[in-house]
């Protein structure tokens, strides 16, 4: 009887969890978490606050031009879109892959090209120029905006090398002609240019007994390819 007894007034103690408790938890929560986001918003407004003038103007600065990005980003997908949507037989989108793989082809030396450009004759009577100096001209043309370059009958590409060797100067294995025959697709007058720079190309074939002539053209083929 007494142990009965005893087991009810522990059930009768024992803590329950009712509703309004639940409730009162919840709000607990909520107000902590307010709290907290109070503090961190106070702790950024406090950041600002202190910073230096210049220090906000950069900030500003960096998000207007994030922001611009993202307008010049959305008018393209909205002009590709657009582009597409009145595109119905596919034809945009066909001639872009075309354009692309022209563009390729050109890059990597399968495909002919044409434009303007200039024809670069070098002459070796005393047999002093060497790789390096062809490799420094290829290199000048490349710095002045040459996009296609052809040496005697070789179309040049990326991965393209001069070797010195008994019968004279090689380009990927195929030993070159004198005089060494340039033809570059660029502007024409960019290409003059750089290669007359004082102490370039000119210069240093000149030091070896090397004459350079130039020729421009308002169209040059470049017929060579890999």
């Amino acid at each position: 009887m007494i142990t009965e007894r005893l087991k009810r007034l522990a059930r009768l103690t024992r803590p329950r969890a009712t509703p309004g408790q639940a409730l009162a938890g919840i709000l607990c929560l909520l107000v902590g978490f307010a709290v907290v986001a109070q503090v961190g918003s106070s702790t950024g407004e406090t950041r600002f606050a202190t910073a230096r003038q210049d220090e906000l103007v950069g900030v500003l600065d960096d998000q207007n031009t994030r922001l611009d990005r993202l307008h010049r980003d959305v008018d393209d997908l909205s002009r590709t879109k657009t582009s597409l949507e009145k595109d119905g037989r596919g034809d945009a989108a066909l001639n872009e892959a075309r354009r692309r793989a022209d563009t390729y082809g050109i890059l990597a030396g399968t495909r002919p090209a044409s434009g303007p450009g200039i024809t670069l004759s070098i002459t070796d009577p005393q047999h002093k120029v060497t790789a390096d100096l062809l490799l420094n001209t290829l290199q000048e043309l490349r710095d002045a905006g040459a996009e296609v370059v052809q040496v005697g009958g070789n179309r040049v590409v990326v991965n393209s090398y001069f070797l010195d060797g008994p019968g004279g100067v090689s380009l990927d294995g195929h030993t070159l002609a004198v005089p060494y025959r340039f033809l570059a697709i660029g502007d024409p007058r960019t290409l003059t240019t750089a290669l007359n720079i004082p102490g370039g190309v000119r210069d240093s074939l000149d030091r070896v007994g090397s004459s350079v002539s130039v020729t421009r053209h308002d169209q040059l083929t470049i017929s060579a390819t890999r």
